[in-house]
């Protein structure tokens, strides 16, 4: 066992993270895991319109629709100001599966490509539960082969890839690593594991202590994988890409920084898989947010503490686009 576990302090929740999930909770409230799907989603691009900051000035912004396996795939593209190839992140979007696009995190990829210096490629891949697992799977897998064959075409140095996501898009981040090393594929250069779910044990500490989270509860999270995997019992309830957790060899992966929020369901999640990983022999990063919940990367203008984990997050993608032996 990491002794980070056994050691690690849970704070109050953060008064601006309080603010932040509050509001969260007057759009969304515990009912709303019985709204209709559709209401739903409008009731979370409301949310995520309403705290959308404006994007960093100097960025390039484009969208591109490409082949995939369900159609038409979107991606949407930020790239930083200067010339030559630069490293990218394919960005994986939360939303439990069933909610969110690029537009919910427009603002955070823009920030992320800013202040890394990376492009961002932002995924629209198909949301469950009309295109269950492994559409999700399936459909960034397929912007990975494009960047990787025609990304030079946007500026980018296929060789430097890096995924990232939050919450259900740490999940996506952690099965593509999976993937490439099963496939024996080009790897990539880091894995960014952003309050990710990664298992389907919903009897956790970590679920137990923050159950009604206006953030992120477990109700909620139990709709999730159930649109996710489907009925109990299902094949992908027993596959390790939709469920990370479940692989029993995390060797040869390519190193990770993984965060966990104190008062998130999913906290415990990525203590364990930040642990295996580490047991296995790969370059962890892990960084824990004692007084933060689910979901505070879109409370950074609010939250000072979140700010600040958002600013580490940042900075972990820029050390795996630029290591240190080869800045100048």
């Amino acid at each position: 066992m990491i002794d980070e576990m056994s050691s690690f302090e849970i704070l109050p929740l953060d008064a601006g993270m309080i603010a932040f999930s509050a509001e969260i909770a007057r759009a969304t409230p515990p009912e709303a895991v019985t709204w209709p799907l559709e209401r739903q989603r409008e009731a979370w691009n409301a949310v995520c319109r309403q705290f959308r900051a404006p994007r960093p000035a100097g960025l390039s912004i484009s969208e591109q629709v490409i082949k995939g396996p369900g159609g038409a795939l979107g991606l949407r593209i930020y790239r930083p100001q200067g010339a030559g190839l630069k490293p990218a992140v394919l960005y994986f979007h939360g939303g439990g599966w069933i909610l969110g696009g690029p537009e919910t995190h427009d603002d955070m990829c823009a920030e992320i490509a800013a202040g890394a210096d990376v492009v961002v490629v932002a995924v629209d891949y198909r949301l469950a539960p009309e295109h269950p697992h492994p559409a999700q799977f399936d459909d960034n897998l397929a912007a990975w082969h494009y960047l990787r064959a025609e990304g030079t075409s946007l500026g980018v140095d296929p060789e430097r890839l890096i995924a990232a996501g939050d919450s259900a898009g740490g999940q996506m981040s952690a099965a593509l690593a999976l993937y490439l090393r099963d496939k024996e594929l080009p790897q990539l250069r880091g894995q960014v594991l952003i309050y990710p779910v990664l298992g389907s044990d919903c009897s956790t500490p970590s679920y137990v202590r923050n159950a009604l989270s206006s953030a992120l509860s477990k109700a909620e999270m139990e709709l999730y994988l159930r649109s996710f995997l489907g009925p109990e019992g299902s094949p992908a309830w027993r596959d390790k890409y939709a469920l990370p957790l479940l692989e029993t060899d995390l060797t040869a992966l390519p190193p990770a920084f993984v965060t966990a929020a104190a008062h998130d369901p999913l906290h415990d999640d990525a203590i364990f898989y930040a642990q295996r990983l580490r047991a296995a022999g790969i370059t962890v990063t892990l960084r824990r947010e004692p007084a933060l919940a689910h979901s505070y990367m879109r409370a950074r203008h609010s939250s000072e503490v979140a700010a600040q984990g958002f600013a580490a997050i940042v900075e972990a993608i820029r050390g795996f686009a630029y290591p240190a032996s080869t800045r100048s």
